[in-house]
């Protein structure tokens, strides 16, 4: 379950919303739309891996991007498998580099198509995962808009974003 950014874009790009789980840039859903803020335990050992990787990152001069966990502690093991996570859009409308002129969004949805400013595609959120499962139902995401105006009515079953 893919969901393609095309268009009036330099790259058209194909995004697989299966792998963001792994992503260190998802939010929760009660961080974004609740202002919670998830606290993880933090042990010496911990602090001493920061620091360290922090180190290598500082002397090798490297970048990692997209920045991915490299390894899951068991707090994360457990947000991850019961969690409900959203992914913003505008990392990925960025590397798609859509031409200045690009005014609106289609959003090409199981339903039909969906018509929405693209300043508002931008800072929307993408819903790929509920309980720790990849959305079945209406899936592969469904489009958030970040002022949570659409909270409860969000935009199901995207498939392709066409922007124009």
């Amino acid at each position: 379950m893919i969901v393609q950014i095309a268009g009036n874009v330099k790259f058209p790009i194909t995004l697989d919303p299966t792998v963001w789980i792994f992503d260190d840039r998802k939010k929760t859903f009660s961080e974004v739309f609740e202002g919670e803020e998830i606290k993880p335990e933090f042990t010496e050992e911990d602090e001493l891996k920061r620091q360290s990787t922090r180190f290598d990152r500082e002397v090798y001069q490297q970048k990692i991007n997209p920045p991915v966990n490299k390894s899951i502690n068991r707090y994360e093991k457990q947000r991850i498998l019961k969690g409900t996570f959203l992914m913003p859009l505008q990392p990925f409308l960025h590397t798609s580099e859509p031409a200045p002129d690009v005014k609106r969004a289609i959003l090409v949805t199981d339903n039909g198509e969906e018509t929405i400013d693209a300043e508002e595609l931008a800072d929307s959120l993408l819903l790929f995962a509920e309980d720790g499962k990849p959305l079945q139902e209406k899936g592969p995401v469904h489009l958030y808009f970040k002022d949570g105006s659409n909270q409860s009515a969000p935009i199901k079953g995207i498939k392709k974003i066409v922007l124009q």
